[in-house]
């Protein structure tokens, strides 16, 4: 099998792993939340607290990947993800939970970015929109069958059995990379930022994780605030301090890059919308429409059914229309279809729900893919390692910031009746709100030269005027 195939399928046994995970949490969180006596709304620290944990990790996989080789640390990564989907299977409180997340998320921050650094090192730039499609293929297969398989589990059997499922595939994951995975090194490497990592790591940490509090009855909304403000304070001097270093955490003058910027930070708004969806649909189909688990797990699996369907067409797609038009064009798409969740109604069809999903799930895939690939149109090989992690650092803290976001949405709509009780036109507003959110991502794809990432697309490449150039926009980034 070719390289742009055969690494793509390996490295996607662990995101394979990681997604069946994260869906079938998403599926049972308000079984969970019973078991462990909690608001089923509290359980998005669960969800938080990983989606952080790899947020704050991340920026250290590319440096360790090179240092030690891409398939140590792939490989032991695997196993940290594994052990600590078994502590959350043996978790008895939500404290617990949580903190055995932030472990698996420890394991999942080197896992998936060291083995999309692994493609985007071994596989030709011509050929990378094919490979990235291969990487996501079986990967989606996860999140396809992780709602059914999760919510078939938690009605007939116990959500603590989701949890084992990952110690096989785990195994797996570990014979495969040692059999396939390069041990890719770099020779000259500068040397490992850790003062920008603690601050990096408190300021994204404080800032997300302290806007996931509010609400949060179980604590003081001035202790919410306190944990935000730290959170700035530490990024602000963490832009210092990555004006002043060489070779930074985080690298922030990738953000010169018009393409670099717009798939990384304009998509960030539009992921702040999607991550929305993984917690605030299982919870309206269980709370608001009265389904079982395995029922809801049956209607939400059609989401990812249509982003894997997607994934066959998107190469294709982007070399007939160019990524700036697709963008664009499909961004209002992608955002409408997240807004029609909002009129989903329990008399309604569940043919039709799952024909709606499946229809969104496939536009927001190519919205995903089409910025994941512009995103390292114009990255040097040499910058290539720093520009992942920048990346994945970014897709981490949109998604958890969307769970914040519509978790703060339902609670604040509850608190304003006064009643404590999460009412289905809650979950409409809610949507509403994050598809609202998401379209607001078009205002930086309009920016991009019509010609953007057309080495990639393999459209022709017009030449740029001076009057077109993209220095400004760059440097106002």
């Amino acid at each position: 099998m070719r390289p742009e195939r055969l690494v793509p399928l390996i490295v996607a046994c662990a995101l394979f792993m990681e997604q069946l995970d994260s869906t079938v949490i998403a599926t049972s969180l308000p079984a969970i939340a019973i078991d462990l006596h909690e608001d089923p709304i509290a359980l998005k620290l669960a969800l938080t607290s990983y989606l952080l944990s790899l947020a704050v990790f991340i920026p250290a996989s590319g440096w360790f990947a090179d240092r030690f080789g891409s398939r140590t640390v792939f490989r032991a990564a695997i196993v940290i993800f594994t052990f600590g989907s078994l502590l959350c299977g043996l978790a008895s409180s939500l404290p617990d939970f949580v903190i055995y997340r932030i472990i698996q998320g420890m394991g999942g921050a080197m896992m998936v970015p060291v083995g999309r650094l692994v493609i985007l090192r071994t596989v030709p730039k011509q050929d990378l929109v094919s490979a990235l499609a291969w990487l996501t293929v079986p990967a989606l297969i996860g999140p396809v069958l992780g709602p059914p398989l999760g919510g078939f589990i938690t009605t007939y059997f116990d959500w603590r059995y989701i949890f084992f499922l990952n110690i096989p595939i785990g195994l797996i994951g570990v014979l495969l990379a040692s059999r396939f995975i390069p041990d890719i090194r770099e020779d000259d490497l500068p040397p490992f930022d850790l003062h920008g990592m603690v601050l990096s790591g408190i300021g994204l940490a404080g800032l997300v994780f302290g806007f996931a509090l509010l609400g949060q009855h179980a604590v003081q909304p001035w202790i919410a605030l306190v944990v935000v403000v730290v959170g700035a304070v530490a990024m602000f001097f963490y832009v210092r301090h990555a004006r002043h270093t060489d070779r930074p955490i985080l690298d922030l003058t990738l953000l010169r890059i018009p393409t670099f910027f717009a798939g990384v930070v304009g998509a960030s708004l539009f992921r702040v919308g999607i991550g929305a969806l993984p917690f605030l649909l299982p919870l309206m189909l269980q709370l608001g429409f009265g389904l079982s688990p395995f029922a809801s797990g049956m209607i939400t699996f059609a989401s990812a059914a249509g982003a894997m369907t997607m994934k066959f067409t998107a190469a294709p797609i982007i070399r007939a229309f160019g990524f700036r038009r697709v963008l664009i064009v499909n961004c209002f798409i992608a955002s409408a279809c997240i807004a029609v969740i909002a009129v989903f109604r329990p008399d309604m069809s569940h043919l039709a729900l799952i024909i709606a999903l499946l229809v969104g799930g496939y536009f927001r895939s190519l919205q995903f893919t089409s910025t994941n690939a512009l995103s390292y149109a114009d990255i040097s090989s040499e910058a290539m390692s720093r520009a992942t992690s920048f990346a994945s650092v970014a897709q981490q803290v949109s998604i958890s910031t969307g769970v914040a976001v519509a978790a703060l949405v339902l609670d604040s709509m509850r608190s304003l009746r006064g009643d404590g009780t999460i009412h289905l036109f809650d979950f409409s507003v809610a949507f509403v709100v994050v598809a609202m959110i998401a379209v607001c991502s078009v205002f930086f794809f309009v920016r991009l030269p019509k010609d953007a990432g057309a080495a990639l697309s393999g459209r022709p490449r017009r030449a740029v005027t001076p009057a077109e150039a993209p220095g400004e926009m760059g440097s106002a980034a």
